[in-house]
Parts: C-alpha cells; structure tokens; sequence
C-alpha cells in the first residue's frame, strides 16, 4: 500500500533529499506514470526539489508561474487539478520527459495539486503519464488523500532545516538563519554539499574569509551566502571590485574624502567601509589592490578606524571583511607584490571554491537552469539538451567554470535559432552547437606508441572512479542516442540486465 510506504518513510531517519526522492519515486510506482516532480515555491518561481522520471538538468530549471499556466492553475487550487490530453496550455516539461526527451507529448495525461505547510502555500506535485486515461477519477481522488502525507513528509523537511539553521546561528540572536539567496548556489554534488556545509558554519563567526577560486567559479555568490547566513544579514554587504579602483581614487573609494581634499570633491562623501557599518564589505579581486593601498587598508583592518582623505579625525566602523581572489595570494606574498601583513588578516579562515570540473552532475543542473533562462528570454516554447551535447558538458574541462557554461548555453540556444528552429518547437541542442574549446576536451586514450607529454605530469590526475564513471556514462549515453533513449533497448545493446542499467544510471546521476 502507498499509505504504509509513505507512512514508513516518514518514521525513518533519513536524509530530507533521500526522504523527498523515495517519495516521488513511490508516487510514479503507484500511478504508473512517466514522471513525478515535487517543486517548491519562492519569489513567485518553482523550483524542482525531486524529479522521476525527468531529465537530469530539470532539477537546475526554475518555473516562473506567470510563464507556465499549468502550474498556476494547481498552485490556485486546494483539490487536484487535471488538464486533458487536449488541452491548449503549454506544457512546462515539453522535450523533458525522460522516456521521450526531445519529443513533443501530444497525447498524454497530467494532473498535480498544490501543498500546504502550516497553511501556507509550499509548491506543488506534478505527475504527468505517456497514454490518456492513466489518471481517471480514482487517481485523481487518490492523490487528493494522499497530500496530506506528502505535506507531512515537506513539513518534516522544514524543520529539519530548521534544525540546522539553529545549530549555526549566534546564541544570542534568537532566530534561525536566513536561506534567502539573492543568488542561488546550485547543485547537488559531495564538493559542493561540504562546502555549503563549512561556510553556513563559519558565517556565524565574526573571521575573515578568503575566497578562492577560479575564475568564473562565482565567488560573489558564496560570499553573498557567508553575509545572508550571519548574523549582519539584517546589515549592508558591500561590493567592492578592486580590480577596478584606479590607485588614484582606490582611497577614496575605501575611505572617503572631505569637501576640498582633491580637485573635483566638491562634496563630501563617505567611502565604502563606512557603508558597510555593521554589515560586510566584500573585496573581491583582493589580490589586484596597489600596494599603497595594501598598507591603508591594513590599518583599518587592525584598528578598526578609517580616516576620509581631507580629515583629522579617525571615524570607527565595525565591518566583518569577506575578500576573493583567483590569485594564489602565497606566491604573490613571495614576490613582492602583496604584504604578508594583510594576508595573514585577510586568511584568517581561507575557503577554497572547486571548480566546476570537479563537481560532477552539476554540470547539467547548472546547464537546464541556463536552457530555461534563455528559454524565457528567447520566446522558444522549450529547450533541451540532446544526449551527445550532455555527455560533451560532462568531458569538457571547463576552463572558464560557470560563467563559461552559461555563455556556451546562451550560444548554442541563438545559433539554433539562427538557423532555422522555429520558436514554437522544442529545440534540441545538439553537441556540434555548444562550440567548446578543443583543448579543453577529454583527450582520448593514447595509443602505445604515443610520445610522453611532460605536461601531463603537471595535470590534476583524475582518481580511477571519476575515470570509470565518466566512461560508463558515456556508454549509456550512446546506447541511449542509438536506442533514441529507450532504456530497455539500450540495457540489449550493452548486454547488461534492465533493472541494473537503471540502479547504475542513478548512480552515475543520469536518472
């Protein structure tokens, strides 16, 4: 019975993601369906937290609810709503079914119903099977009794995360941590998950951070993370671009000036700490700053007082600093061109971001969150990923991190465009448009009689298990392009049992 699993879930101790996934996939069981997804409201966007029988990049898809009128109508309504096989609404997962990625369901049956926590509106449920008629009036009813356990097992979710705000936040400051992102960190991987971990830990503390990274590995998010989960989140947090403070003004920025101190201050005007009283100034690209500037900047640190160009009268600030840099700070230390000093003070709690090759499925999280950006952006009814372009995202080395995935996105959807795909289908983006750099690309394996390239000696080896997931993934992969993604025929072509190739592909992240 699904009451008795549903049931059976709820009093086991088990991880919310495990608990949320074993729910959607109990519901597809018992409604023999093609798909389930669970998502969850915030800001007027829904956001998949479990899919099943979706493509992998739909968890990284965000739903704005005035796009998609499917899912307004079920967040709108207390009892389960139904959409015919005819109806005229767009349907937001068009190409994502997994059993028939890429492919419009011209015929097919959906229903969902809204959740309620606390009666607040949480998200919603979604089922959508393949054949008409799957969801009759018994299902439907069906669901309608099971809502309550499912807000059960949300509700139980929320307060776990509750649990966990309350465990790093200040004693003294009486309320959990806030989770509102002005910018979302997506993705699931172990990597990332610990780093998540640490920084909502070292955010209640009032110690420097430095934060290093690639470029492109968006820094500025996590360091808008460390400030929302502190307890100044109630306070400014100020971005500073180092970078790009001229030296001639990079003290005035920082400090401020009084009315007359140079030629074209024709006011006063306080600088950047100042604004960041009580709160967080982020210095990002910290390793650019001139070293004159490097030594004022150290005073402040020390004494907590900055002084505007022009004044007499030191002025104090109380500012928590979060700097950034895509530098080894070390080796410029060694050569001369950042004090020694003021890395010491700024890497009290260094905090290294991985870059996004070493996040596995990320990839594709962060891919169907770019496709549904520029699927809105672009007018197009849907995008999606075909099987060749994932694998190609997940060999790529990406050089130039996130911020290098998203123009590839953003690419490949208008050279689509531009070449003749019309907006009211759903586009396929094959690996021939996502234009990535060939020296960037998994090599292939040498042939013995390759010669031996000393700069491999220099290159981060691989650890056997990633090389043999990746080369399993591709495997299915192609089996699945060659099948046009049926798994059974697939599971045939690669000699393996079904139920097998099914536990390996989640394993591998692929389901």
């Amino acid at each position: 019975m699904l009451q008795d699993t549903l049931l059976a879930d709820l009093t086991t101790d088990l991880p919310s993601a495990v608990r949320l996934q074993r729910l959607v996939n109990t519901l597809r069981e018992y409604f023999h369906c093609g798909a389930v997804c669970l998502l969850r409201l915030r800001d007027e966007v829904l956001i998949p937290v479990a899919v099943d029988g979706l493509v992998r990049e739909a968890l990284g898809r965000r739903f704005v609810i005035a796009q998609h009128p499917r899912l307004a109508a079920i967040l709108a309504s207390r009892q389960t709503v139904t959409f015919p096989p005819d109806s005229t609404l767009p349907d937001p997962y068009d190409g994502l079914i997994e059993q028939h990625s890429g492919e419009p369901l011209h015929v097919h049956d959906c229903m969902g119903i809204s959740l309620h926590v606390e009666g607040d509106p949480w998200g919603v449920l979604t089922l959508d099977a393949l054949q008409p008629g799957v969801f009759a009036p018994q299902a439907q009813d069906d669901l309608q009794r099971f809502t309550l356990l499912v807000e059960a097992a949300v509700r139980m979710t929320r307060l776990e995360q509750d649990i966990r705000g309350l465990r790093v936040v200040r004693h003294d400051a009486g309320v959990p941590v806030s989770r509102h992102d002005d910018g979302e960190i997506l993705g699931h991987s172990t990597p990332l998950k610990r780093l998540l971990e640490e920084l909502d830990v070292v955010a209640d503390s009032e110690l420097p951070v430095l934060l290093s990274g690639e470029t492109g590995v968006g820094k500025e998010l996590f360091a808008r993370r460390l400030h929302q989960c502190s307890p100044r989140r109630d306070k400014p947090m100020v971005h500073v671009n180092c970078a790009a403070l001229p030296e001639s003004l990079a003290e005035s920025e920082l400090f401020g000036h009084v009315k007359g101190a140079f030629s074209g201050a024709e006011s006063a005007r306080p600088g950047r700490f100042e604004a960041a009283d009580g709160g967080t100034l982020f210095l990002d690209e910290v390793g650019e700053l001139p070293l004159a500037i490097q030594a004022k900047l150290l005073r402040a640190l020390q004494n907590g007082e900055v002084q505007r160009l022009g004044e007499d009268t030191p002025r104090r600030v109380n500012v928590r600093i979060i700097a950034a840099t895509n530098r080894r700070l070390r080796d410029s230390v060694r050569d001369g061109h950042f004090r020694a000093d003021l890395y010491h003070r700024l890497s009290v709690y260094p905090v290294r971001i991985p870059p996004l090759r070493d996040r596995g499925n990320d990839v594709l999280v962060l891919a169907g969150h770019f496709l549904e950006l520029n699927r809105a952006r672009l007018g197009v009814r849907s995008l999606r990923l075909a099987a060749d372009a994932e694998a190609a995202l997940c060999d790529y080395r990406w050089p130039g991190n996130v911020r290098e995935l998203e123009h590839v996105i953003s690419r490949a959807a208008i050279k689509a465009l531009s070449r003749g795909a019309a907006r009211g289908d759903i586009i396929t983006l094959e690996a021939a448009l996502l234009d990535l750099a060939q020296e960037s690309l998994a090599p292939a394996s040498p042939s013995t009689d390759d010669r031996h390239d000393p700069a491999a000696d220099a290159a981060p080896a691989e650890a056997l298990q990633d090389s043999v997931d990746r080369v399993q993934r591709q495997a299915i992969q192609r089996a699945l392009q060659r099948t046009h993604g049926n798994w059974a025929a697939a599971a045939r072509l690669l000699s393996v049992d079904p139920s097998n190739l099914h536990k390996l592909a989640r394993r591998l992240g692929m389901k």
